[in-house]
C-alpha cells in the first residue's frame, strides 16, 4: 500500500469523491492524509474522515496564505476542533514569502503574522502530542528567508517533529531537517517534471527513513499527467519515479514511505 502524505480533498475541483476514492485504491493508494487550510474546508475535511475513516485522516491549520483572513477566534475553532477531533497531525501550517502581501499590510505586517500562527500552531501540535506539516515558499531566486524562519521556530520546539511537504530544497537544507529537528521531507510529483535535476537528486541520495511521498492532489499531478486534476492514487507515479533515481524497485519505496508515514502521522489502525 502505498500513502498519500499530503492533498487537498476538500476542493471545488473535485466532484464525485467516490470516484477518486476507487481510482486512487486501483492505483494502489490505500490512504491518505487530507490538509484542512482554513475555515472553508475544515468541517468538510472532518466529514470525510467520518466518511471514509480507512482512507482519509485529517489534518487541520490555517495555511499561511489565508493569515490574513483567518482571525483569532478561527484560530481557536480550529484548536477546538483538533482537541475533539482525532487528527493525524497539524497542517497544513508554515510560512510563504512568495506573493505579495495583501492590501493594507505592509510586507514586515505579513511576514510577521505568518510567524505568530505558526508559532501558535506549533504550540497546538505540542500540546496536543502531534506533529506538524510545513508549507515553505521563497520568491523565486531571492534566498532562503522562508525556510530559515520556519526552521528557527521549529528549533523552540523539539517535540514537534516537521515534515517539510514539497520538498524542492537542498541536500544541505535536507540534512538539517534531519539532524538538527529529526525531522522528514516529502516528494511530490514535481520531480517527474523535466528541470527538477535538483530535487530528483535529493531523492536519490535521500536516507530511506527520512521521506514520504504525497500528490498536494488536486495540484501537481505527475507527468504523464500535468496540468491535470491530480488525485491521491497518482502517489504511484512519485513512487515509481524515486524508484528508478534510486535503481530500486517501487515496492521497495512504496514499503519505506509507508512505514514513514505510520510512525509520523500515527496510524496504527492501518496495520
Amino acid at each position: 500500500m502505498i500513502i498519500d502524505t499530503h492533498c487537498h480533498l476538500v476542493s471545488p475541483k473535485y466532484g464525485d469523491m467516490e470516484e477518486v476514492r476507487r481510482n486512487s485504491i486501483a492505483l494502489g493508494v490505500g490512504h491518505c492524509i487530507s490538509q484542512g487550510t482554513g475555515p472553508h474546508d475544515w468541517e468538510g475535511t472532518l466529514e470525510l474522515t467520518t466518511r471514509w475513516p480507512d482512507f482519509v485522516s485529517s489534518c487541520l491549520a490555517v495555511h499561511p496564505s489565508d493569515c490574513t483572513e483567518a482571525s483569532d477566534e478561527d484560530f481557536a475553532r480550529m484548536a477546538e476542533l483538533c482537541r475533539k477531533h482525532p487528527q493525524a497531525a497539524i497542517g497544513e501550517t508554515g510560512l510563504d514569502y512568495f506573493w505579495d502581501p495583501p492590501e493594507g499590510w505592509s510586507t514586515e505586517a505579513y511576514y510577521a503574522r505568518q510567524r505568530h500562527l505558526l508559532e501558535l500552531h506549533f504550540a497546538l501540535a505540542e500540546e496536543l502530542g502531534l506533529n506538524i506539516s510545513l508549507h515553505t515558499r521563497d520568491k523565486v531566486n531571492a534566498g532562503t528567508a522562508c525556510f530559515d524562519d520556519a526552521f528557527a521556530i521549529a528549533r523552540h520546539f523539539p517535540k514537534v517533529r516537521p515534515v517539510f511537504h514539497c520538498f524542492i530544497g537542498t541536500q544541505q537544507q535536507a540534512e538539517s531537517i534531519f539532524c538538527e529537528l529529526d525531522g522528514l521531507i516529502s516528494f511530490t510529483g514535481l520531480l517527474t517534471f523535466k528541470k527538477t535535476e535538483n530535487v530528483q537528486a535529493v531523492a536519490a541520495w535521500c536516507p530511506a527513513e527520512r521521506f514520504m511521498v504525497e500528490t498536494d492532489a488536486p495540484f501537481l499531478s505527475p507527468d504523464p499527467y500535468r496540468g491535470m486534476v491530480n488525485i491521491p492514487g497518482r502517489t504511484r507515479y512519485v513512487v515509481e519515479k524515486i524508484a528508478q533515481l534510486r535503481a530500486c524497485e517501487p515496492e521497495e519505496v512504496a514499503a519505506c514511505t509507508t512505514a514513514n508515514a505510520k510512525r509520523f502521522f500515527r496510524l496504527p489502525a492501518l496495520d
